[in-house]
């Protein structure tokens, strides 16, 4: 019986010829992940459980970047636990202030992660590194401990969706369109516990930075883990950053999955998701006139370069609409200086706009950006639950950089076409 691209992946971790869906099943890991809100949960349960080292001192990643640099004594404190296990156990790959990012952007750019590997994360956006090929999912923070002390986590094989994608997208439309039209079309439980494959021709009209974005989000379809084919892209993406070697999977000619849906990138609308839910979702030419007050460029799902390029080419020359604040955030510190060198953030300065350190800050209402009663934003994140971004009677709608870059320009949702 065939195995899907997840399948194999797990059935190779866990030393086993083949796995089934619905199998329990104990892998060796790769990489685990933690940042500064759940890494001092997990380091009380590796310190209450007894543990006095970790299996591998390069396997472990701790990044700061929820609220970091750190808002208040409490994000201070959490910050230095963490700082001071990373110390203790020498953990290679520790990333705070100055050298940071947002974990689920600085991993894939710093070769971190790659192909073929098994990656659990203690944030639920760690399925974001299936874009390269991995297996990558969100856990407790008390599963993190579990890793960071033996290497290794049990998982229920997940059976699988197929989407296969055919087709270019159009102008200013991205993956996050894409995903937020597969969502809206799924329903944000329409994957649960499920593996969703991409695959088709269509995937190598995709950059990177869309199949992150698009992976990330799996999770907000429910499911387990988003992986896509690898194929030349993805091997040239980790020409540079990968010093290992890794493994490429394909899924088997006749691997089983639940459904498999046929989607055709060039009919592929920009795509809004409206208050609370991400499946909340309309097309640009279906949005009335909503006013907003804020809008947020940035995240693990869209603060990356091909991002800030795209709010660059619409914001360039023009002004903020008087009322809005429009926030920039570099995903990672690269991204920054990339960003500086080609004077994006200037032409965002000179528009209106405020342009912050590498940071998830408003994403998970953090700082940088928190929401008033009644307020709206667009925004470029993941999650646009009740409360999510600040009051609870706050609204956020999400969407692709472009639709958030002429949105801050109009003071309303707005197609790229109303400002350029």
């Amino acid at each position: 019986m065939g195995m899907t691209m997840t399948q194999k992946i797990l059935a190779k971790h866990a030393g086993l010829t083949e796995v089934k869906a619905g199998q329990l099943i104990n892998c060796k890991l790769d990489m685990v992940l933690g940042n500064d809100v759940t890494s001092p949960v997990a380091i009380n349960e590796f310190e209450k459980n007894g543990f006095t080292s970790v299996f591998d001192k390069n396997k472990i990643s701790m990044v700061m970047d929820h609220f970091t640099p750190n808002k208040d004594i409490k994000s201070a404190t959490l910050t230095q636990q963490t700082r001071n296990f990373a110390n203790k156990y020498d953990i290679l790959n520790f990333y705070d202030v100055g050298n940071m990012g947002i974990e689920h952007a600085l991993l894939p750019e710093k070769g971190i992660v790659a192909s073929g590997e098994c990656i659990i994360g203690a944030d639920s956006h760690t399925c974001t590194y299936g874009a390269l090929g991995a297996f990558s999912t969100g856990v407790g923070s008390t599963d993190m401990a579990c890793g960071m002390a033996t290497g290794q986590a049990w998982f229920k094989v997940p059976s699988a969706i197929k989407f296969n994608l055919s087709g270019k997208l159009n102008k200013w439309v991205s993956g996050k369109d894409v995903i937020l039209h597969i969502i809206g079309m799924i329903g944000v439980d329409g994957a649960l516990y499920k593996s969703m494959e991409f695959v088709g021709e269509g995937v190598h009209n995709l950059s990177m930075d869309d199949r992150f974005s698009m992976a990330n989000m799996a999770i907000e379809a429910g499911a387990k883990n988003g992986i896509f084919i690898v194929d030349d892209k993805t091997i040239e993406y980790q020409k540079d950053k990968v010093n290992r070697e890794y493994t490429i999977y394909e899924p088997d000619e006749d691997a089983i999955y639940d459904v498999t849906y046929d989607i055709d990138l060039s009919t592929i609308k920009s795509t809004v998701a409206f208050p609370h839910l991400p499946e909340n979702t309309k097309t640009i030419d279906e949005v009335e006139d909503i006013k907003i007050d804020q809008v947020v460029i940035g995240s693990c799902t869209n603060g990356r370069y091909e991002d800030l390029k795209t709010a660059y080419e619409i914001i360039k020359g023009k002004k903020v609409a008087k009322g809005v604040r429009c926030i920039i955030i570099p995903a990672t510190q690269k991204v920054y200086l990339q960003a500086l060198k080609e004077g994006f953030l200037e032409a965002f300065v000179e528009a209106g706009c405020v342009v912050s350190t590498p940071t998830c800050g408003p994403c998970l209402g953090g700082h940088m950006g928190i929401l008033a009663k009644g307020e709206r934003a667009v925004s470029t994140t993941n999650r646009n639950f009740v409360g999510r971004m600040g009051h609870v009677e706050s609204e956020v709608y999400l969407s692709s950089p472009a639709i958030a870059a002429a949105s801050a320009i109009t003071g309303k949702i707005s197609d790229v076409s109303e400002v350029m």
